[in-house]
């Protein structure tokens, strides 16, 4: 799971960031980790 920091990133230090799985969102300068999809798709 991703840690998110005290303070807000901005969008290019977010970028820079490794990929993580699930993946991650850059919302509002926050990291927020994707839930992992559930069941099959059709």
């Amino acid at each position: 799971m991703v840690q998110t920091p005290s303070q807000a990133l901005t969008i290019e230090e977010f970028l820079k960031l490794p990929e993580t799985k699930p993946a991650s969102e850059y919302i509002d300068g926050q990291i927020i980790q994707k839930p992992m999809p559930q069941g099959e798709l059709m």
